[in-house]
Order: C-alpha cells, then sequence, then structure tokens
C-alpha cells in the first residue's frame, strides 16, 4: 500500500483523503499485516469495488461491513465471491430476491463483478480482515475512509441508488443527501434476518425504475 492502488477518477476525487494523517497510518498498520499475517482480500484487490466501479461510472452503492475472511473468497467487493467458491447464505438471499423481484435466474457463481463493471459500487465500511477473524481491521481507519466516500458521492454526484441493508449500513449512510438520491433501507439479507423485510423491498426494480426515470440505463442483476 505504499502507492494506493486505484482507479484514476477516484485517485483524483480522494486525493486529500489519501494525505490525512489517519490515512498514512492505516496504510502502514495494514502494510504490515499483510506482511506478518494472512489478509484478505489479496493486496492486489484491495480497491477492487473502486477499480471496477470507476468514479464517474456510479450509478448504485451496495453497502457491506467487512470482507469475507476464509481463503479464496473476499476480492475487495462487497457481498461478491471469487468463482469457483460457494455462494455464501447472504448472497444467496439477494439472488433469492432478485428472482422474485426482477424474474432474473440465479447464477452459478457468486462473483458480483459483473454488478460493478455496470455501475454497482459494492463498498465494504472495512476493506481488509486477517484469515478467520472477523471484524478484525476495524478501528484502523477504515470506517473514515469509506465515510468520506459515502460523502464524497452524496455531495458531488445526483440520482444515484443507495442500498442500505441492515442497521449498521443505515447508521453508515445517515448523512446521505436524501433529496439528490433515492436511499433504499431494508433488513439484511443474512439467513438471521432476512425474512423480517429484505424479502419482498424489491430493491433491485426500485433502482431500475429510478435510473431509467432520470435518464440511465438499469442494471443488468
Amino acid at each position: 500500500m505504499n502507492d494506493v492502488r486505484i482507479e484514476s477518477g477516484w485517485k483524483r476525487a480522494l486525493s486529500d483523503e489519501f494525505q490525512k494523517p489517519y490515512f498514512q497510518k492505516l496504510r502502514t498498520q495494514v502494510r504490515a499485516a499483510y506482511l506478518e499475517k494472512v489478509v484478505y482480500p489479496p493486496p492486489q484487490y484491495t480497491f477492487g469495488a473502486f477499480n471496477h466501479c470507476h468514479f464517474d461510472a456510479v450509478k448504485v452503492v451496495i453497502l457491506g461491513q467487512d470482507p469475507y475472511h476464509g481463503p479464496k473468497q473476499a476480492h475487495g467487493l462487497a457481498f461478491s465471491v471469487q468463482d469457483g467458491v460457494p455462494i455464501p447464505p447472504s448472497l444467496k438471499n439477494i439472488y433469492k430476491e432478485i428472482q422474485d423481484d426482477v424474474g432474473v435466474k440465479p447464477p452459478r457463481s457468486g462473483n458480483l463483478v459483473r454488478w460493478a463493471d455496470q455501475g454497482v459500487l459494492l463498498l465494504n465500511a472495512t476493506l481488509t480482515v486477517e484469515r478467520g477473524q472477523p471484524c478484525s481491521h476495524q478501528g484502523l481507519g477504515w470506517e473514515e475512509f469509506t465515510d468520506a466516500v459515502i460523502q464524497k458521492l452524496s455531495d458531488e454526484k445526483k440520482h444515484l441508488v443507495f442500498m442500505l441493508w441492515g442497521k449498521y449500513a443505515q447508521d453508515k449512510g445517515k448523512n446521505i443527501d436524501y433529496t439528490k438520491h433515492l436511499v433504499l433501507q431494508a433488513a439484511h439479507p443474512s439467513p438471521l434476518s432476512a425474512h423480517k423485510g429484505f424479502f419482498g423491498c424489491k430493491h433491485f426494480s426500485k433502482a431500475n425504475f429510478y435510473l431509467e426515470k432520470h435518464g440511465q440505463t438499469p442494471i443488468q442483476w
């Protein structure tokens, strides 16, 4: 992390953030962790969400919390796993809701790069994690960085769709400007809570209706 490997539009948009003391400290701590421990995702994927969904292309933002902490899962996109990895339970429920909402049959892969390449920013609050240690990199500064990302998008863009699933995401999105953007809230898609309001939320059709209403191409979910 000596040099932030991030798409040029994001690099420009966040240039001031990268110079702040907290980010310099974060970078040092995360770099040391990669050298001393097993950390996910692999370093080339740390900013995967940004590199697949360029700053100028963002249409939809889906907030997650923490990368997957098992081998070969995380690759920088919230809720997404690499090809060949079993689809996690929350993503299975996301696929189920998409099928019920817009009629798209669930794919066999949990790799969501195809969404990111269409303008869906799959943003975790924390971008790294130690193997087998969920939430282990919370409090290092990632949350401050991703708060800044959300604020930048809210301030500088209009007519984005933010999907906030569960209390954590909803709290993190509390400063989004609701007058400029569509903010959709529901329960988290985890098996523990999906039946409490995620199933039936119809966020995917609502997002596409809003995008089309504002002259944008809908997402092929």
